[in-house]
């Protein structure tokens, strides 16, 4: 039928593999550095409030991230930061970029699935470097049709890449973790959203639930997407 889907996006981040859990950790060991300065929990508000400032900027990805912490140790000492805690907060960044990609469960069985049945796209916001970093280290990449990575995900984004790797946002499916990012923006360019939450989800990404959209959906883990996706 002419209105089943025909291609099928995927997040990578804390979709396909983790990633938030090694910025909580990096944030616990920053606030840890500034422990002499201010309280752990208002240097993560601090480090929040820099990172939403600098998202235009800097875009996503760990070196906004790292150039986040180093202005938010300024601010927080109040421009007295010594150069040892800036050293520490580039090291920091660096063993981010080094750590190691952990695919998450049912991510390769998943796309073996679907890999030839679909047009299989990964859609990944972020700094280019790393996430081909990622993407390699992943081991995934020769299951995808095409890979996209993009400044940020919207609605014109959404119709962009499903109009050049697919027929149309109106025969797509977007999944991933972020409501924010990759259910409600592809829901308003026309395509089906499947929400597969993770445990750990960066303040920024948090949406409300759609409400009344017949193409929303939610699974409990990639395991349940290819009945799922059989179904649509």
């Amino acid at each position: 039928m002419a209105t089943r889907p025909s291609t099928i996006g995927f997040d990578a981040d804390d979709t396909l593999w983790q990633n938030e859990q090694f910025y909580r950790l990096t944030e616990a060991r920053f606030t840890g550095l500034l422990a002499d300065y201010a309280e752990p929990g208002t240097v993560s508000d601090r480090l929040l409030a820099a990172e939403r400032r600098n998202l235009a900027k800097y875009g996503f990805g760990i070196k906004g991230f790292t150039l986040s912490m180093i202005e938010t140790a300024i601010e927080v000492t109040e421009a007295r930061v010594p150069s040892s805690v800036i050293a520490e907060i580039l090291a920091a960044g660096r063993a981010m970029h080094d750590h190691p990609v952990e695919p998450l469960p049912h991510a390769r069985a998943t796309l073996e699935t679907l890999a030839g049945r679909y047009r299989i796209v990964l859609i990944t916001k972020g700094d280019l470097f790393d996430q081909e970093r990622k993407l390699a280290q992943s081991g995934l990449g020769a299951l995808f049709d095409a890979v996209e990575i993009v400044s940020d995900k919207t609605r014109a984004s959404y119709e962009r890449v499903f109009a050049q790797h697919g027929d149309g946002a109106a025969r797509a499916v977007m999944v991933g973790n972020s409501l924010k990012s990759d259910v409600r923006p592809a829901l308003e360019a026309g395509g089906w959203g499947v929400h597969v939450p993770h445990d750990l989800t960066w303040a920024l990404e948090h949406d409300t639930v759609p409400q009344d959209q017949p193409r929303f959906h939610r699974i409990a883990h990639l395991g349940e997407l290819v009945p799922l996706v059989e179904a649509l």
